[in-house]
């Protein structure tokens, strides 16, 4: 069916006529089918273009906005909150509930032993990836006769997933089967796998929800961040891979079934249990993510070759073109103006970051005697309001427009037939491309004292590796503020100041490291360090290179 309009009014009315405006979660349509997922990812595409378009920004706002259907349904008491690894689970909980559908998630997890026999601290960034110890179902239950207990859906969504859901519930591989499936498999590369309502998990610690795929194979994604915000992007780089069982990449929420139930005299379904579809059963389950199309005999993941029309390809590449409609072809221009656009997006969605810190005033407070115990994993006021993990994946979006440049420029003059272009000079095209679009990239930012600060994407690139990702610098260091009436509004002592210049090494790292301990006094920030920074940024400079070949 391919009109989605007409599925959504169609679904959305036949689920209205069994919503109560109360708590209830009454299953009243046992099995997810493809029509659900279908539904289910038209639901997020409706959320995530509202954020694309800047009509809302927060998951509370969103899921208020004319963007939810099924707003209008909702009982009073309802939080709407999430962060990045509660996000693909709450949307899929709440509209899971609104159709009558059931739900089951991984309430305990267990690491992967690792060969050292050495203990995994935090499930999060385990290793080896994590086993599935223990699952919760949500079915409703007789507890006197003729009386049925149902599951509060509004308690279930304000409190449930952010006791028991993170990032290590994506850290899984799904390759195992038994009775603790996981909530999660990994998919095909292919339009029908990977589409609206697909999850992408970074190893690194993120999760986010897809919701548009183009023609081209360009992949853009929905994410919420611990201030309940939410923005968009495009999927490059910036999302790793990594050791198969870490379970990095593309996956689908797995089919659910409520089986040995009968129906009550509501039509809800009671008792039963809640079985998931096995990988067998799952004709978009699929594996060359992790290991390529031509898996390494040996078994290294990372030997694993991509090859599509007998050329071996990157895995980025591989998926831009296997999604592709039509013939098979990178455009390096239409690519530079995408990612140019995906960084610009990217820098907005800082400024309003970085703007929260500033009203809260925590960058008045004096700077804590430690950093956490590690930078991009933590909780309290730094989780809130410092931007480690979100620098790190804009400065590798700048470093891959350059490696992507790069790579356009050497496939072009091998005559490479997966490029399209028909120009006469690559480099002179690549550079007007970027910087038009850096030029028309204009974001502002307010200062200490409430002047506004214009940039461009073009500014922002040359102060990248400036830039703090520590919420208690004044907001000009921030934003690598370097010429003195700039900095005049700031009012960091000298001690904040030792702190901003000591912590450059870890402004220069780019991969995002939860395996190493960060929790540094000034005295002790004297790095690099083993696995924590590194002495140089890398290259990001693609003014330099493109006019170096033209």
């Amino acid at each position: 069916m391919k009109n989605w309009s007409a599925l959504i009014l169609l679904l959305s009315l036949s689920s209205a006529a069994h919503a109560a405006p109360s708590s209830d979660w009454k299953i009243t349509q046992p099995n997810w089918t493809e029509q659900h997922e279908a539904l289910f990812g038209q639901f997020v595409t409706q959320i995530a273009t509202a954020v694309e378009k800047r009509q809302c920004g927060t998951v509370a706002d969103c899921l208020k906005s004319p963007a939810n259907i099924y707003y209008g349904t909702d009982p009073s008491g309802l939080r709407y909150y999430a962060d990045c690894a509660d996000f693909p689970y709450y949307l899929r909980a709440y509209f899971a509930w609104k159709n009558g559908l059931p739900f089951s998630y991984e309430r305990e997890l267990a690491p992967r032993p690792l060969p050292t026999g050495e203990k995994v601290s935090d499930v999060r960034y385990s290793p080896n990836g994590n086993v599935v110890v223990k699952r919760t179902d949500l079915i409703t239950k007789t507890v006197l006769i003729f009386k049925n207990s149902y599951p509060n859906a509004v308690e279930i969504l304000n409190d449930t997933f952010a006791d028991f859901v993170s990032t290590a519930s994506y850290r899984m591989s799904g390759l195992d089967e038994g009775a603790m499936f996981t909530d999660l498999y990994p998919v095909k590369i292919s339009r029908d796998a990977i589409r609206p309502g697909t999850v992408v998990y970074d190893p690194n610690g993120h999760a986010a929800l897809i919701y548009k795929v183009t023609d081209e194979g360009r992949i853009y994604y929905v994410d919420a961040h611990p201030d309940n915000s939410l923005t968009t992007g495009l999927f490059t780089p910036k999302f790793s891979r990594s050791n198969p069982n870490q379970g990095a990449g593309f996956k689908n929420f797995r089919p659910l079934m409520l089986v040995d139930a009968k129906p009550d005299s509501s039509g809800a379904y009671v008792g039963g249990k809640i079985v998931g579809l096995t990988n067998y059963q799952l004709p978009l389950f699929g594996t060359e993510q992790f290991v390529g199309t031509n898996p390494d005999p040996s078994g290294d993941w990372k030997q694993g070759k991509f090859i599509l029309n007998n050329q071996t390809v990157s895995f980025y590449d591989f998926v831009r073109l296997k999604l592709t409609i039509g013939a098979q072809h990178l455009n390096p221009i239409e690519d530079m103006k995408n990612l140019v656009a995906d960084i610009c997006s990217s820098l907005k969605d800082r400024v309003a970051a970085v703007d929260a810190a500033r009203t809260s005033g925590v960058q008045l407070k004096p700077h804590p005697e430690r950093l956490p115990l590690n930078i991009y994993g933590t909780d309290g006021e730094w989780e809130s309001y410092a931007t480690p993990s979100r620098d790190a994946r804009l400065k590798v979006s700048f470093a891959d427009l350059l490696n992507s440049a790069k790579s356009a420029v050497e496939k072009y003059r091998a005559h490479d037939p997966s490029i399209k272009y028909n120009g006469g000079n690559l480099a002179q095209d690549l550079f007007q491309a970027y910087a038009q679009g850096a030029t028309a990239c204009q974001f502002s930012y307010t200062t200490s004292n409430g002047k506004s600060v214009l940039m461009n994407l073009e500014a922002a690139r040359q102060r990248l590796f400036a830039m703090s990702f520590d919420p208690y610098h004044c907001v000009e260091s921030r934003w690598g503020a370097r010429l003195p009436q700039e900095l005049e509004a700031c009012a960091d002592d000298a001690n904040k100041k030792q702190w901003y210049q000591q912590e450059q090494w870890l402004r220069n790292q780019t991969d995002r490291r939860y395996d190493v301990r960060m929790d540094f006094s000034l005295y002790e920030l004297n790095g690099p360090k083993p696995g924590v920074g590194v002495a140089a940024p890398p290259d990001v400079d693609i003014v330099t290179y493109l006019k170096s070949q033209m």
